[in-house]
């Protein structure tokens, strides 16, 4: 009986192919509807339109330019910046370098820096500089001071200035008087400013004035001239200064500058004693 059973299983299976190999491949899609369905339906198929590739990794971002493209637009935006700080700092510059001259005598003439003098105005009510025992001529040792004197005008003052005397000898403790000339040329009033400073820096802190016109807004009507004097002595400690022992001639210069063109209010800033606003109109009272 198990004789009969194993010769009928061998007999069965030497019936099956040989090999899976052997048998046919199963026909796609497109053969099994053009040999079920005709050629017609297979051929209006649609075939799958590939998607365009991004130039950037993982598809995303497919509508950006080129990265050269990106990296060329980050370069001008940069050079573009740069050129806009660069013109900033140079135009900050030429206005620096516009102002630094009035600046600068504005300063020296506050601070003495520079020879600049102190005039009574800057002084205070206690200063011994400008006492009476301090206005006595020292002639016991024989030293004369040559004083010259200078005047210029900013470009935008049409005005001729000049002083009336170039040159004053006195000795230390001895009072003098000067003048200098101012001309309106323009065919408008103008109103003038003016700061001075004194050669050689170490006579700056000796040179004395009792009445002057620096800091002080001078108006001129069209054509008018006027004389402005300047009242001033040298400190007799001039003498004990071992910095002052070569000085004998000394040189006070005097610059005019439109009013428009300079700020007043540091001008008072910087010498409120010495430049004094003026005093505001009281109205009369009504009957």
């Amino acid at each position: 009986m198990s004789f009969a059973r194993c010769a009928l299983r061998a007999f069965a299976t030497s019936a099956r192919p040989a090999t899976a190999a052997a048998r046919p491949a199963a026909p796609s899609m497109r053969q099994f509807a053009a040999s079920h369905f005709g050629t017609r339906f297979a051929s209006t198929t649609p075939t799958p339109t590939p998607l365009p590739r991004s130039s950037t990794s993982g598809g995303i971002g497919a509508h950006q330019p080129p990265a050269w493209q990106r990296q060329q637009a980050r370069t001008h935006q940069r050079n573009q910046s740069a050129l806009y700080y660069t013109t900033a700092v140079f135009i900050t510059f030429i206005g620096l370098s516009y102002t630094a001259v009035p600046l600068y005598r504005l300063f020296c003439s506050a601070t003495g820096v520079g020879g600049t003098v102190q005039t009574s105005k800057d002084a205070g009510a206690d200063d011994a500089r400008f006492s009476p025992d301090n206005m006595v001529p020292v002639t016991s040792r024989g030293r004369k001071l040559k004083i010259t004197f200078n005047a210029d005008t900013a470009r935008a003052l049409d005005w001729t200035f000049r002083p009336q005397q170039r040159v004053v000898e006195v000795v230390p403790g001895e009072t003098a008087l000067a003048f200098y000339t101012a001309k309106n040329r323009s065919d408008q009033d103008v109103i003038g400013i003016s700061t001075y400073n004194v050669m050689p820096a170490q006579a700056g802190p000796y040179f004395n004035k009792i009445q002057c016109f620096c800091f002080e807004e001078q108006k001129l009507r069209a054509g008018e001239e006027v004389d402005m004097p300047v009242f001033f002595f040298i400190d007799p400690a001039f003498l004990d200064d071992p910095n002052t022992v070569d000085v004998n001639e000394i040189t006070l210069s005097y610059t005019f500058f439109n009013a428009r063109t300079i700020d007043t209010n540091r001008l008072h800033a910087l010498n409120p004693r010495a430049y004094q606003e003026p005093p505001a109109a009281v109205a009369a009272p009504s009957s």
